[in-house]
C-alpha cells in the first residue's frame, strides 16, 4: 500500500508541475495580450495626432493626449499596489527570500498575483521604463504555491478535499518550479528558467526537482508559444513566438562578404565592455539604493496617497522627457537600403518588416527617419529589436543622450509602488551602450568588419549583468533568446567580467533590496574568519520550553507571551525524583517519560538478550544468562545522575506548571534540562483547538489521538492562539505532547564550528537547531537570526574583545 501511495504521490506531483507551467504560460499570455492592445491603441492615437499637429503647430495637444493615457494607466497600477503592497517591484527579492526559508507576509497569495499581473500590464502600457518579465517570475511562483493547495484565502468558498502537499517543503518545491516557468515564459528559455531557479532562487535543491522544474518550464514556454502564434499569425500549432521577449535572428546580409557576427579581435572589446557594464551597473545600484533609503525615510511613513502621487510624478516626468526628446533631440537618418532586399526565410522577412514598421519618421523628409523617436515612441521590445537589427545608423549623439536619459529614469522608476521589472529596461539601456561602442569603432577607428547587432547584444548583457550579477542563468537565457550558440563564449566572458567588476563595489540590485528590508537571508556560506566562533558563542541560552506533560494554562500562557515558532520539550534533572513520583500525577508522568526515553547500554543489551533467548542455540542462552548474572545491581545504575547532582547547586522543588518568576536566582532559572524533542507552535495550537488532553485522575493513555492528516488539515494557515476561546478549555487539564513532537531533530554540540552549523542549517532548510551538550542536556537554541551576517560580525567583535 505504501509503495502505491508513493507512486500516486509522485504522479500527482508531475501533473501539478505541468498544470503550474500551463497556468504560468496563460498568465504571460494575458499580460502580453493586453499590454500589446493598450500600447498599440495609445501609440496609434498619439502618432496620428503628432502627424496632424506637425502641420498645424498644436504639438502641446499631442503631449496632453499622451499624458492622459500614461497617467491613467500608472494611476490604475498604483491603486492595485495599494490593495496588495507586496505586488510592488519585480517580486524577485521576495521570492528569493521565500525560497531561502523566510516567510514574507502575503507574497504567494492569489490577491497578489491578480494585482501583480493587472498592475504590470498598466505600468508597462503607461510608458514607465519597466519590464513585464520580472513580475512574470513572481506570478509563476504564486501559481506554483497556490495551485497544488486547491484552496485560497481570497476565495474561501472554493475548497477541495486534496490531501497532498500539506507541508512547507512541497510548497517550496512548487514555488521553485513556478519561478522557473515565469522566466521560461518571459524569455522563451526553459533551460535558462531552470538555471535561474537554481542559481538565484532556491536555497534547497534535490536532483528529483531538476527534472520537474525543467518540465514545468517547457510546459510554460510551449503554452505561451502555442497561443501567441495562433493569436498573432493565425497559424495554430506552428510555434513561431517562443517568449514574451524575442531578440530575433542575428544574421549577416548575404551581400556583405566582410561581415562576421564576431571575431577573436572583438573579444578584447567585449572584455572592456564587460568592465564598463560592471561599473555602470554598480553606479545604477548605488543610486537606486540611495533612492530606496530616501523613500523609506520620507515616502513610506506618510499616507499611502503619497506613494500614488510619487508614481504619477515619475510618469509625468518620463512622458514629458520622452515627448520632448523625440521632437527636439532626434536626428533624421537615412533608411538603410539592405533591409529592402529580398530575404529568403519567412521569419527573417517578418523580422525585418517588424523592424522597419516600427521606424518613426516624425519631422523627417521622405526616405529618412527620426532616430530618437524610433527608440522612444515604441514599446521597449521593438526598441531593443531596432538596436539589434536595424541596419540604418543611429547617431552617436542620439545614442548617448538616449542612454543617459534611460539610465536615470529607469533608476528612479525601480522602487516606486507599481509592479515593475528590471530586465527589459536594463537590456535596452545596455543595447544602446553597445550600439554606441560599435558606432565609435566603425566611424572613428575604422574597423569595418564589426557587426553592430553583436555589440548591441553584448552591451545589453554587460549592463544587465552589472545590475543583477547573475552568471550561468543569464548566459543561457540570452543564448536561448538569440538562438545563436556561437554567442555563448562572448556572452559568458562579458557577464563574468561585469559581475567581478560590479562585485568590487557593491552587491546585485536584488540583494541590495533584500538587505534594505532587513530580511535574515542566509548566504551560500560564511566567511572564513567566522570559524573562530563556536555554536555556544552564537546560541540563545534563554529558552522557552514545554514539558512532555504540561497543563493547558501553562501552554496558553507560553503561546500568548512568546512569538517563537517551536519549543524544546524537556524534563528537569532532580535529586529526589522518587519522592516527587508519589506526590503529583503531572510530575510523576514527566519523570516516567524521562526514565523510559533514556537509552542506556545495559538496558539495550538486556533487551537484546531477551530476544536472543528465543533462539534454540544453548550456547547463546548460556552467554545471555552469564551476561545477566554479571550485570551490576540497579542501585548503582544512576551514577551519572549522582554526578550531575553534585555538579549543580540544589534548587527549589518547582512544579512544571509554574512559569519562571523574577525572584529566581541564575541557578534556578538556568537549571539543567534533559532534551527530548521539538514541538511546533502550530502543533500546540492545533492540540488546544481540538481539545486533546486528559485529566489528572486519568492516565495519559486516555488522551485522544490525532492522525497526521488531522494535524495538517489547517495548513498553511493554522489558527492563532489569540483567537482561541478559553472558556471551552479547563486550565487544569494536562496535554501529553510526546506523540506529536519531533523526537529526533537535528542538533549540534556546543563546540561545533559556526561554518558547520551554517551548512547544516542552510542545506537542511532548518528553522531551529538545538545545542545539546555531552550529557544530553539542552543548553541553547540557534535560529536563522543567529546566523545572519550582521549578528555573526557582532559576535566576532565580542569574541576579539574577550580575548
Amino acid at each position: 500500500l505504501s509503495k502505491q501511495k508513493a507512486q500516486r504521490y509522485e504522479a500527482v506531483k508531475w501533473v501539478m508541475v505541468f498544470a503550474i507551467g500551463v497556468c504560468t504560460g496563460l498568465v504571460g499570455l494575458f499580460v502580453d495580450f493586453f499590454v500589446r492592445l493598450f500600447t498599440q491603441l495609445k501609440f496609434r492615437v498619439v502618432q496620428s495626432s503628432v502627424e496632424e499637429c506637425t502641420e498645424k503647430g498644436c504639438l502641446a495637444l499631442s503631449l496632453l493626449e499622451l499624458l492622459g493615457f500614461n497617467l491613467t494607466f500608472v494611476f490604475l497600477a498604483s491603486l492595485l499596489v495599494l490593495i496588495q503592497p507586496v505586488a510592488a517591484g519585480s517580486g524577485i527579492p521576495e521570492i528569493k527570500c521565500y525560497l531561502n526559508g523566510v516567510k514574507v507576509p502575503g507574497v504567494v497569495r492569489l490577491q497578489t498575483v491578480v494585482c501583480k499581473a493587472m498592475g504590470v500590464l498598466f505600468s508597462v502600457a503607461g510608458g514607465l521604463f519597466v519590464g513585464k518579465e520580472g513580475p512574470m517570475i513572481h506570478s509563476g511562483a504564486v501559481v506554483g504555491a497556490g495551485l497544488p493547495q486547491f484552496q485560497s484565502i481570497s476565495l474561501r468558498k472554493i475548497q477541495f478535499n486534496f490531501p497532498y502537499f500539506r507541508s512547507d517543503r512541497d510548497k517550496r518545491d512548487f514555488v521553485s518550479a513556478g519561478a522557473a516557468a515565469g522566466v521560461a515564459a518571459a524569455f522563451g528559455a526553459p533551460i535558462g528558467g531552470t538555471l535561474f531557479s537554481l542559481e538565484e532562487g532556491s536555497s534547497f535543491w534535490n536532483q528529483g526537482l531538476t527534472w520537474k522544474v525543467l518540465f514545468c518550464s517547457m510546459a510554460a514556454t510551449f503554452t505561451l508559444n502555442f497561443f501567441r502564434s495562433g493569436i498573432q499569425f493565425g497559424s495554430w500549432g506552428s510555434f513561431q513566438l517562443p517568449g514574451l521577449l524575442n531578440f530575433g535572428e542575428f544574421k549577416c546580409s548575404e551581400s556583405d562578404k566582410k561581415c562576421h557576427l564576431w571575431t577573436a579581435v572583438d573579444l578584447g572589446f567585449f572584455i572592456l565592455m564587460g568592465i564598463v557594464g560592471g561599473l555602470l551597473g554598480a553606479t545604477f545600484n548605488c543610486l537606486n539604493k540611495r533612492l530606496a533609503k530616501y523613500r523609506m525615510r520620507n515616502v513610506h511613513p506618510k499616507p499611502k496617497l503619497v506613494r500614488v502621487l510619487e508614481s504619477l510624478l515619475v510618469s509625468l516626468t518620463t512622458t514629458v522627457v520622452v515627448f520632448v526628446a523625440s521632437m527636439v533631440l532626434g536626428e533624421c537618418r537615412q533608411m538603410s537600403s539592405t533591409s529592402h532586399s529580398g530575404n529568403d526565410t519567412l521569419s527573417l522577412q517578418g523580422m525585418s518588416e517588424d523592424v522597419n514598421s516600427s521606424i518613426k519618421t516624425f519631422f523627417c523628409p521622405n526616405e529618412t527617419y527620426n532616430d530618437m523617436a524610433t527608440l522612444f515612441f515604441n514599446p521597449q521590445e521593438s526598441a531593443i529589436l531596432q538596436l539589434f537589427h536595424q541596419d540604418g545608423t543611429f547617431s552617436p549623439v542620439t545614442l548617448s543622450l538616449f542612454f543617459l536619459l534611460y539610465f536615470l529614469l529607469s533608476c528612479w522608476t525601480y522602487g516606486i509602488s507599481v509592479p515593475s521589472g528590471l530586465f527589459v529596461p536594463s537590456l535596452l539601456c545596455g543595447a544602446a551602450f553597445g550600439r554606441l561602442v560599435a558606432n565609435l569603432l566603425k566611424s572613428y577607428i575604422g574597423l569595418d568588419h564589426i557587426y553592430s547587432g553583436t555589440f548591441a547584444l553584448i552591451g545589453a548583457a554587460a549592463f544587465l549583468g552589472g545590475v543583477v550579477r547573475m552568471t550561468i542563468s543569464l548566459t543561457v537565457i540570452l543564448i536561448e533568446s538569440t538562438n545563436e550558440i556561437t554567442y555563448g563564449l562572448p556572452i559568458m566572458i562579458t557577464l563574468m567580467v561585469a559581475k567581478w567588476t560590479g562585485d568590487f563595489f557593491n552587491k546585485g540590485i536584488y540583494d541590495i533590496h533584500v538587505n534594505l528590508r532587513g530580511v535574515p537571508l542566509l548566504e551560500w556560506e560564511t566567511e572564513v574568519e567566522m570559524d573562530k566562533l563556536r555554536a555556544s558563542d552564537i546560541m540563545e541560552p534563554n529558552l522557552t520550553y514545554v514539558y512532555p506533560h504540561t497543563r493547558i494554562q501553562s501552554l496558553v500562557s507560553i503561546l500568548r507571551t512568546t512569538v517563537h515558532h517551536a519549543f524544546p520539550v524537556v524534563t528537569e534533572n532532580r535529586g529526589n525524583e522518587r519522592e516527587f513520583m508519589k506526590g503529583n500525577q503531572l510530575i510523576s508522568n514527566n519523570i516516567k517519560f524521562k526514565k523510559s526515553s533514556i537509552l542506556t547500554r545495559a538496558g539495550e543489551q538486556r533487551k537484546r538478550s531477551q530476544s536472543m533467548k528465543s533462539y534454540p542455540s544453548s550456547e547463546l542462552r548460556n552467554m545471555c544468562d552469564e551476561h545477566i548474572a554479571t550485570e551490576e545491581p540497579p542501585e548503582k545504575e544512576d551514577l551519572l545522575q549522582q554526578m550531575l547532582e553534585r555538579r549543580y547547586t540544589p534548587y527549589p522543588n518547582l512544579y512544571p506548571d509554574q512559569s519562571p518568576s523574577e525572584e529566581w536566582t541564575m541557578e534556578e532559572r538556568f537549571r539543567p534540562l534533559t532534551f527530548h524533542g521539538l514541538i511546533l507552535r502550530s502543533q500546540l495550537v492545533t492540540l488546544l483547538v481540538r481539545g486533546v488532553c486528559y485529566s489528572e485522575s486519568q492516565s495519559s493513555a486516555s488522551q485522544p489521538r490525532l492522525s497526521h492528516a488531522e494535524m495538517s488539515e489547517d495548513y498553511p494557515r493554522y489558527p492563532d492562539i489569540h483567537d482561541l476561546d478559553l472558556t471551552l478549555l479547563n486550565p487544569r487539564m494536562i496535554v501529553d505532547v510526546t506523540p506529536y513532537m519531533n523526537p529526533s531533530p537535528f542538533a549540534v554540540s556546543p563546540n561545533t564550528h559556526v561554518s558547520q552549523v551554517f551548512n547544516l542549517f542552510r542545506t537542511m532548510g532548518l528553522r531551529h537547531l538545538p545545542v545539546v551538550n555531552a550529557v544530553g542536556e539542552i543548553v541553547g537554541i540557534i535560529t536563522r537570526h543567529n546566523l545572519t551576517h550582521e549578528f555573526l560580525q557582532a559576535r566576532l567583535r565580542q569574541h576579539y574583545q574577550t580575548i
